[in-house]
């Protein structure tokens, strides 16, 4: 799931904040969160550095706003017909990005940023809080064609099919293929079928 997301209208102080904030997604990705500089982020975006400071007040600040871009993104959950073939897109599209060269650099350092600040973890909670809300459909869609029980945990089902993908990135570090990702959507659909993420019942 990319983390940049797309340009709102606005005026200048849009475009001033859409080139700070680029600027800072380019470097955390070139350089990672502990060598990005605000002085780094000026000259690269054009911005003055009084501005950045003024607005953001930090490099922290800058990653955290730019981290927050991906709640702008146009992202919908995939529709393939069945619960397993949307959580095989999900999971291939988390592979992909991870993965691919050009691409995998500013996902993985995002999620190291994370792990060196505060406000960077916040933004990240942010960004999936949302992104799990945009997969919600995928489990609904799921209880409406009598797949999963009613009562099943969308935001859980997600989780569990993910999870897998993010412990061979991030965790035991052995690599992740689509096969891999295709085997854990499979697990988490099947897991769902049985009842296992049912915390409530209509009536």
């Amino acid at each position: 799931m990319e983390t940049i997301g797309t340009q709102r209208p606005g005026g200048r102080t849009e475009r001033t904040r859409r080139a700070a904030l680029d600027a800072t997604l380019e470097l955390l990705g070139e350089r990672g969160y502990a060598e990005l500089t605000v002085e780094a982020v000026a000259e690269r975006s054009g911005v003055h550095k009084t501005t950045l400071y003024r607005r953001w007040e930090s490099a922290e600040g800058l990653v955290a706003a730019a981290l927050l871009m991906g709640t702008e993104q146009e992202w919908a959950a995939p529709d393939t017909g069945s619960l397993e073939g949307d959580l095989r897109e999900v999971n291939r599209e988390l592979v992909h990005f991870f993965t691919e060269p050009g691409l995998r650099e500013l996902p993985i350092a995002s999620i190291s940023a994370a792990f060196l600040s505060t406000r960077a973890a916040d933004a990240l909670e942010e960004f999936y809080v949302d992104r799990h809300a945009r997969s919600a459909p995928i489990v609904e869609r799921a209880v409406a064609r009598g797949e999963v029980p009613a009562g099943t945990d969308a935001v859980e089902v997600v989780r569990v099919a993910c999870g897998p993908v993010f412990y061979r990135l991030f965790v035991s570090r052995e690599g992740v293929t689509p096969r891999d990702a295709d085997v854990a959507a499979a697990a988490a659909a099947a897991a769902a079928k049985a009842g296992v993420f049912v915390t409530a019942t209509d009536g």
